[in-house]
Protein backbone atom coordinates (compact mmCIF):
# COMPACT_ATOMS: atom_id res chain seq x y z
CA UNK A 1 0.00 0.00 0.00
CA UNK A 2 1.28 3.51 -0.66
CA UNK A 3 2.53 5.38 2.25
CA UNK A 4 0.06 7.42 4.12
CA UNK A 5 0.67 10.40 6.63
CA UNK A 6 -1.68 11.84 8.72
CA UNK A 7 -1.86 13.92 11.56
CA UNK A 8 -1.84 12.44 15.04
CA UNK A 9 -3.30 14.93 17.19
CA UNK A 10 -6.86 14.24 18.66
CA UNK A 11 -9.83 15.35 16.79
CA UNK A 12 -10.62 19.30 17.34
CA UNK A 13 -13.61 19.97 19.71
CA UNK A 14 -14.89 22.61 17.68
CA UNK A 15 -16.84 22.26 13.95
CA UNK A 16 -14.94 24.62 12.00
CA UNK A 17 -11.44 22.67 13.67
CA UNK A 18 -13.18 18.89 12.39
CA UNK A 19 -13.93 20.59 8.99
CA UNK A 20 -10.63 21.58 8.50
CA UNK A 21 -9.25 18.07 9.95
CA UNK A 22 -11.31 15.92 7.75
CA UNK A 23 -10.42 18.38 4.68
CA UNK A 24 -6.93 17.93 5.44
CA UNK A 25 -7.08 14.03 5.90
CA UNK A 26 -9.30 14.05 2.46
CA UNK A 27 -6.08 15.49 0.89
CA UNK A 28 -3.80 13.44 1.58
CA UNK A 29 -5.99 10.33 0.78
CA UNK A 30 -6.45 12.11 -2.53
CA UNK A 31 -2.60 12.32 -2.67
CA UNK A 32 -2.65 8.36 -1.91
CA UNK A 33 -4.93 7.45 -4.74
CA UNK A 34 -3.49 9.58 -7.56
CA UNK A 35 -0.27 8.18 -6.22
CA UNK A 36 -1.48 4.63 -6.79
CA UNK A 37 -2.37 5.21 -10.12
CA UNK A 38 0.86 6.64 -10.70
CA UNK A 39 2.50 3.24 -9.81
CA UNK A 40 -0.23 1.06 -11.52
CA UNK A 41 -0.48 3.44 -15.15
CA UNK A 42 -2.31 0.28 -16.96
CA UNK A 43 -5.60 1.84 -14.62
CA UNK A 44 -5.29 5.54 -16.03
CA UNK A 45 -4.56 4.42 -19.70
CA UNK A 46 -7.99 1.89 -20.05
CA UNK A 47 -9.62 4.81 -18.74
CA UNK A 48 -8.19 7.24 -20.91
CA UNK A 49 -8.33 4.71 -24.54
CA UNK A 50 -12.01 3.72 -23.81
CA UNK A 51 -13.24 7.61 -24.45
CA UNK A 52 -11.15 7.75 -27.56
CA UNK A 53 -12.37 4.16 -28.71
CA UNK A 54 -15.79 5.20 -27.94
CA UNK A 55 -15.90 8.21 -29.90
CA UNK A 56 -13.89 6.47 -33.07
CA UNK A 57 -15.97 2.81 -33.00
CA UNK A 58 -19.70 4.38 -32.48
CA UNK A 59 -19.03 7.57 -34.62
CA UNK A 60 -17.65 6.19 -38.11
CA UNK A 61 -19.95 2.27 -37.03
CA UNK A 62 -22.95 4.19 -35.92
CA UNK A 63 -22.72 7.65 -38.37
CA UNK A 64 -23.68 5.93 -41.21
CA UNK A 65 -26.43 4.02 -40.24
CA UNK A 66 -28.60 6.84 -38.02
CA UNK A 67 -30.52 9.79 -39.41
CA UNK A 68 -29.91 13.01 -36.93
CA UNK A 69 -33.23 14.43 -36.06
CA UNK A 70 -33.25 17.99 -37.96
CA UNK A 71 -29.83 16.63 -39.88
CA UNK A 72 -26.56 17.96 -39.13
CA UNK A 73 -23.19 15.09 -38.98
CA UNK A 74 -24.23 12.08 -36.42
CA UNK A 75 -20.58 12.52 -34.71
CA UNK A 76 -21.59 16.09 -33.99
CA UNK A 77 -24.52 14.53 -32.14
CA UNK A 78 -22.71 12.15 -30.74
CA UNK A 79 -20.02 13.61 -28.73
CA UNK A 80 -22.35 14.78 -25.59
CA UNK A 81 -23.90 11.05 -25.45
CA UNK A 82 -20.46 10.09 -25.69
CA UNK A 83 -19.45 12.35 -22.66
CA UNK A 84 -22.73 11.38 -20.15
CA UNK A 85 -21.91 7.56 -21.22
CA UNK A 86 -18.13 8.19 -19.52
CA UNK A 87 -19.47 9.89 -16.78
CA UNK A 88 -22.18 7.52 -15.79
CA UNK A 89 -19.56 4.64 -16.41
CA UNK A 90 -17.16 6.01 -14.41
CA UNK A 91 -19.47 4.73 -11.40
CA UNK A 92 -17.91 1.67 -11.87
CA UNK A 93 -14.22 2.59 -11.44
CA UNK A 94 -15.27 3.98 -7.96
CA UNK A 95 -16.82 1.41 -6.92
CA UNK A 96 -13.87 -1.22 -7.71
CA UNK A 97 -11.35 1.08 -6.23
CA UNK A 98 -12.91 1.22 -2.78
CA UNK A 99 -14.26 -2.39 -3.18
CA UNK A 100 -10.34 -3.39 -3.45
CA UNK A 101 -9.31 -1.42 -0.73
CA UNK A 102 -12.10 -2.81 1.85
CA UNK A 103 -11.10 -6.82 0.42
CA UNK A 104 -7.58 -5.99 1.03
CA UNK A 105 -7.65 -4.62 4.80
CA UNK A 106 -6.95 -1.43 3.97
CA UNK A 107 -10.25 -0.09 4.77
CA UNK A 108 -9.52 -1.67 8.79
CA UNK A 109 -6.04 -0.11 8.44
CA UNK A 110 -7.69 3.98 7.55
CA UNK A 111 -9.91 3.07 10.47
CA UNK A 112 -7.50 2.55 13.01
CA UNK A 113 -5.66 5.15 12.25
CA UNK A 114 -6.36 8.79 14.09
CA UNK A 115 -8.19 10.41 10.84
CA UNK A 116 -11.32 11.98 10.42
CA UNK A 117 -14.13 9.37 9.44
CA UNK A 118 -15.58 11.34 6.18
CA UNK A 119 -11.98 11.56 5.25
CA UNK A 120 -11.81 8.37 3.03
CA UNK A 121 -14.46 8.68 1.32
CA UNK A 122 -14.35 12.07 0.35
CA UNK A 123 -10.42 11.24 -1.04
CA UNK A 124 -11.84 8.40 -3.29
CA UNK A 125 -14.39 10.85 -4.41
CA UNK A 126 -11.76 13.71 -5.05
CA UNK A 127 -9.25 11.70 -6.93
CA UNK A 128 -12.14 10.93 -9.17
CA UNK A 129 -13.06 13.89 -10.25
CA UNK A 130 -9.60 14.56 -11.28
CA UNK A 131 -9.23 11.49 -13.08
CA UNK A 132 -12.47 12.70 -15.13
CA UNK A 133 -11.24 16.02 -15.75
CA UNK A 134 -7.96 14.34 -17.65
CA UNK A 135 -10.63 11.79 -19.48
CA UNK A 136 -12.93 14.59 -20.58
CA UNK A 137 -9.94 16.22 -21.65
CA UNK A 138 -8.75 12.97 -23.93
CA UNK A 139 -12.37 12.71 -25.46
CA UNK A 140 -12.76 16.38 -26.10
CA UNK A 141 -9.74 15.91 -28.27
CA UNK A 142 -10.58 12.85 -29.88
CA UNK A 143 -13.99 14.31 -30.42
CA UNK A 144 -11.92 17.57 -32.27
CA UNK A 145 -9.99 15.06 -34.45
CA UNK A 146 -13.46 13.56 -35.77
CA UNK A 147 -15.10 16.71 -36.65
CA UNK A 148 -16.83 17.29 -33.35
CA UNK A 149 -17.44 21.46 -32.61
CA UNK A 150 -18.58 23.23 -29.73
CA UNK A 151 -20.57 26.14 -31.49
CA UNK A 152 -21.99 28.68 -28.85
CA UNK A 153 -18.60 30.00 -27.19
CA UNK A 154 -16.42 29.65 -24.08
CA UNK A 155 -18.88 30.38 -21.63
CA UNK A 156 -21.43 28.22 -22.44
CA UNK A 157 -19.21 25.30 -23.53
CA UNK A 158 -17.56 25.90 -19.72
CA UNK A 159 -20.89 25.30 -18.47
CA UNK A 160 -21.54 22.13 -20.70
CA UNK A 161 -17.89 20.48 -18.87
CA UNK A 162 -18.83 22.08 -15.46
CA UNK A 163 -22.00 20.12 -15.85
CA UNK A 164 -20.30 16.87 -16.38
CA UNK A 165 -18.33 17.38 -13.40
CA UNK A 166 -20.90 17.53 -11.01
CA UNK A 167 -22.30 14.91 -12.31
CA UNK A 168 -19.46 12.81 -11.84
CA UNK A 169 -18.36 13.88 -8.39
CA UNK A 170 -22.12 12.71 -7.03
CA UNK A 171 -21.87 9.66 -9.19
CA UNK A 172 -18.59 9.35 -7.46
CA UNK A 173 -20.12 9.34 -4.31
CA UNK A 174 -22.83 6.41 -5.69
CA UNK A 175 -19.25 4.13 -6.63
CA UNK A 176 -18.22 4.75 -3.10
CA UNK A 177 -21.44 3.97 -1.33
CA UNK A 178 -21.78 0.01 -3.90
CA UNK A 179 -17.64 -0.26 -3.25
CA UNK A 180 -18.34 -0.15 0.85
CA UNK A 181 -21.43 -2.27 0.57
CA UNK A 182 -19.75 -4.92 -1.49
CA UNK A 183 -16.60 -5.06 -0.35
CA UNK A 184 -15.20 -7.57 -2.86
CA UNK A 185 -13.79 -6.46 -6.23
CA UNK A 186 -14.63 -9.98 -7.79
CA UNK A 187 -18.69 -9.02 -6.72
CA UNK A 188 -18.07 -5.56 -8.18
CA UNK A 189 -16.57 -6.64 -11.15
CA UNK A 190 -19.85 -8.55 -11.98
CA UNK A 191 -21.76 -5.24 -11.60
CA UNK A 192 -20.02 -3.36 -14.14
CA UNK A 193 -22.39 -4.90 -16.78
CA UNK A 194 -25.15 -3.36 -14.74
CA UNK A 195 -24.06 0.00 -16.11
CA UNK A 196 -24.47 -0.03 -19.51
CA UNK A 197 -28.32 -0.53 -20.28
CA UNK A 198 -28.57 2.66 -18.10
CA UNK A 199 -26.67 4.70 -20.67
CA UNK A 200 -27.87 2.76 -23.62
CA UNK A 201 -31.61 3.24 -22.72
CA UNK A 202 -31.34 7.13 -23.39
CA UNK A 203 -31.10 9.84 -25.74
CA UNK A 204 -27.12 9.68 -26.27
CA UNK A 205 -26.99 7.28 -29.54
CA UNK A 206 -30.10 7.57 -30.54
CA UNK A 207 -33.41 9.83 -30.74
CA UNK A 208 -36.06 8.53 -28.18
CA UNK A 209 -39.09 9.40 -30.55
CA UNK A 210 -38.73 6.39 -32.19
CA UNK A 211 -39.03 3.53 -28.93
CA UNK A 212 -42.01 2.29 -27.77
CA UNK A 213 -43.76 4.19 -25.33
CA UNK A 214 -42.78 2.58 -22.44
CA UNK A 215 -39.02 2.86 -23.15
CA UNK A 216 -39.60 6.47 -24.30
CA UNK A 217 -40.62 7.80 -21.07
CA UNK A 218 -38.16 5.79 -19.05
CA UNK A 219 -35.34 7.12 -21.62
CA UNK A 220 -36.67 10.83 -21.21
CA UNK A 221 -36.57 10.58 -17.27
CA UNK A 222 -33.07 9.03 -17.41
CA UNK A 223 -30.69 11.24 -15.74
CA UNK A 224 -28.34 10.13 -18.53
CA UNK A 225 -30.56 11.60 -21.29
CA UNK A 226 -31.15 15.43 -19.38
CA UNK A 227 -27.25 15.23 -19.24
CA UNK A 228 -26.85 14.56 -23.30
CA UNK A 229 -29.80 17.17 -24.02
CA UNK A 230 -28.41 20.19 -21.61
CA UNK A 231 -24.85 19.34 -23.18
CA UNK A 232 -26.39 18.98 -26.53
CA UNK A 233 -27.96 22.60 -25.90
CA UNK A 234 -24.88 24.51 -24.11
CA UNK A 235 -22.40 22.77 -26.85
CA UNK A 236 -24.65 24.18 -30.20
CA UNK A 237 -25.02 20.43 -31.31
CA UNK A 238 -27.56 18.80 -33.42
CA UNK A 239 -30.44 16.90 -31.41
CA UNK A 240 -30.38 20.50 -28.95
CA UNK A 241 -34.30 19.71 -26.85
CA UNK A 242 -36.75 21.28 -28.86
CA UNK A 243 -40.50 20.52 -28.98
CA UNK A 244 -42.70 19.02 -26.86
CA UNK A 245 -41.05 17.03 -24.73
CA UNK A 246 -41.04 15.52 -20.89
CA UNK A 247 -39.81 17.73 -18.51
CA UNK A 248 -35.78 16.66 -17.65
CA UNK A 249 -35.68 16.97 -21.60
CA UNK A 250 -37.40 20.18 -21.44
CA UNK A 251 -35.39 22.23 -18.92
CA UNK A 252 -32.03 19.39 -18.77
CA UNK A 253 -29.77 21.81 -17.37
CA UNK A 254 -32.25 22.12 -14.66
CA UNK A 255 -32.52 18.54 -14.21
CA UNK A 256 -29.25 17.59 -14.46
CA UNK A 257 -28.40 20.06 -11.37
CA UNK A 258 -31.24 18.49 -9.93
CA UNK A 259 -30.15 14.82 -10.28
CA UNK A 260 -26.54 16.08 -9.30
CA UNK A 261 -27.95 17.19 -6.07
CA UNK A 262 -30.36 14.66 -5.46
CA UNK A 263 -27.74 11.83 -5.69
CA UNK A 264 -24.97 14.07 -3.62
CA UNK A 265 -27.86 14.60 -0.70
CA UNK A 266 -28.73 10.87 -0.76
CA UNK A 267 -25.05 9.00 -0.92
CA UNK A 268 -22.87 10.78 0.49
CA UNK A 269 -23.98 10.94 4.01
CA UNK A 270 -24.64 7.21 3.00
CA UNK A 271 -21.05 6.32 2.01
CA UNK A 272 -19.71 8.44 5.27
CA UNK A 273 -22.11 6.62 7.33
CA UNK A 274 -21.49 2.56 5.51
CA UNK A 275 -17.24 3.62 6.30
CA UNK A 276 -18.12 4.18 9.99
CA UNK A 277 -20.82 1.41 10.87
CA UNK A 278 -19.19 -1.38 9.12
CA UNK A 279 -15.43 -0.03 11.48
CA UNK A 280 -17.34 -0.97 14.60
Amino acid sequence: MTALTTATAPAPASRAGRLRWALADGLTLIGRELGRIRQEPGELIAALIFPAIMVVLFGYVFGSAISVPGGGDYRAYLMPGLFAMVTFTSTMAVTMRVATDASRGVMDRFRSMPMARSAVPFGQTGAEILNGVLGMVIMAVAGLLVGWRAHNGIWQTAEAFLLLALMRYALSWVGCYLGLVVKNEQTADQLIPLVFPVTMLSNSFVPTAGMPAVLRVIAEWNPVSALTAACRGLFGNPGAPAGDLAWPLAHPVAATLGWSLLLLAVFAPLAVRTYRVRGR
